[in-house]
């Protein structure tokens, strides 16, 4: 099923970038859980192209349909079936792509692997596919909120080399989306979008980093071996276009310190439970939550669309040269926020309902609280 994702909260994505519509289906959002397209299309608006100067300017409202699995403002337990129709497609930005791959594209591998492909705005390589994510996503963060009171926010940690100084423990996402950049480290985000800017000017593109925080987890959810949680959420994670890289806590920095250096010693919360003073381990231990936030970091390539002339080869593996046309984003960051925000709720749902199968007792009672 490799347009699926889930075991227990299921979605499937469908749709190209150029044909009438994309969307998703869910399968396994619990009954009873209030929802309207206005909490899904919250989500989309911070997704949607053309919200600013520094992304692509393809113009889509991407209005939200709830076409199945929802009655009277309340989920049914059935399958819901969610639809974004697409209606600012120009096909003949992409005419030379019928024969011809473009750089560090999907294009050719798409090619290799189907034997045919959507070339018309890249078909599901493209990140228009994102749309059904950030809806299904919506509907799992929104049910997190509710059931567990979990809060997830991604927010913008570098652009190239500029860095933010971003604490997780305190960041909000009123805070990440005060400005077009999407990093709370305000002095940090001008110099940012100074350089997004710039790049975008030379008809290049910039990659970076996303860091997101998720408060709330409880401790227990994952699975041990190989459904732990950290390599879900870096399966779903690195499912997004253009992700190149994924690390949780203290990440690729942490090979670098000793053992005393790096572990978390526990403590009691003085309320029944234990808490770390220090969060190496990134709220996950043995694959399994332990309470504390949940701290993870993506890591974005360039955009490969760049406005400048490069070495390709056609659909016959002659060698040609081709430049960028149509309207792309120079950095993929700002409204990758909304994406990795959406994936780390669709995989801590699944794990949610999991949980709930793996323990029960009269002495627990109801693992979550009814909705």
């Amino acid at each position: 099923m490799p347009n699926t994702i889930g075991h227990l909260f299921r979605v499937t994505t469908f749709g190209e970038s150029h044909g009438p519509a994309v969307g998703c289906v869910i399968d396994g959002c619990p009954s009873r859980v209030p929802l309207t397209e206005e909490i899904v299309q919250l989500e989309l608006d911070r997704r949607r192209p053309g919200q600013s100067r520094i992304v692509t300017q393809r113009q889509e409202q991407d209005r939200v349909e709830i076409l199945s699995g929802v009655w009277e403002g309340q989920t049914l337990g059935t399958p819901i079936a969610m639809l974004v129709r697409n209606q600012d497609t120009r096909s003949r930005d992409y005419d030379e792509l019928r024969d011809k791959f473009r750089p560090s594209h999907a294009d050719y591998t798409y090619q290799a692997k189907y034997g045919i492909r959507a070339w018309q705005g890249g078909g599901r390589a493209s990140a228009r596919e994102t749309v059904g994510r950030v809806a299904a996503g919506a509907v799992a963060k929104h049910w997190l909120r509710l059931a567990f009171g979990i809060e997830i926010v991604a927010y913008v940690s570098s652009v190239g080399a500029i860095e933010a100084a971003v604490d997780p423990s305190t960041v909000t996402v009123p805070e990440v989306d005060e400005n077009i950049v999407r990093c709370p480290d305000v002095a940090v985000a001008q110099k940012m979008l100074d350089l997004i800017e710039s790049v975008r000017k030379e008809g290049d593109s910039i990659g970076g980093t996303v860091g997101c925080v998720v408060r709330g987890v409880p401790s227990g959810w994952g699975e041990p071996v190989f459904d732990k949680l950290e390599a879900d959420l870096a399966k779903g994670l690195l499912s997004l276009p253009a992700s190149k890289g994924f690390e949780v806590g203290s990440g690729f920095s942490g090979s670098r310190m000793l053992g005393s250096e790096h572990n978390d010693a526990f403590r009691s919360n003085g309320e029944g439970g234990v808490l770390t003073p220090t969060n190496s381990s990134g709220g996950i231990q043995g694959g399994i939550s332990n309470g504390m936030p949940v701290l993870m970091r993506v890591a974005f390539k360039p955009v490969a669309t760049i406005m400048r002339e490069q070495d390709t080869v056609t659909t016959g593996h002659e060698d040609t040269t081709i430049k960028g046309r149509g309207r792309h984003d120079p950095c993929v960051l700002p409204r990758a926020v909304p994406m990795v925000e959406a994936m780390t709720a669709l995989v801590l749902a699944d794990h949610a309902l999991r949980q709930m199968t793996a323990r029960w007792g009269p002495e627990t009672g109801p693992p979550v609280k009814e909705v």
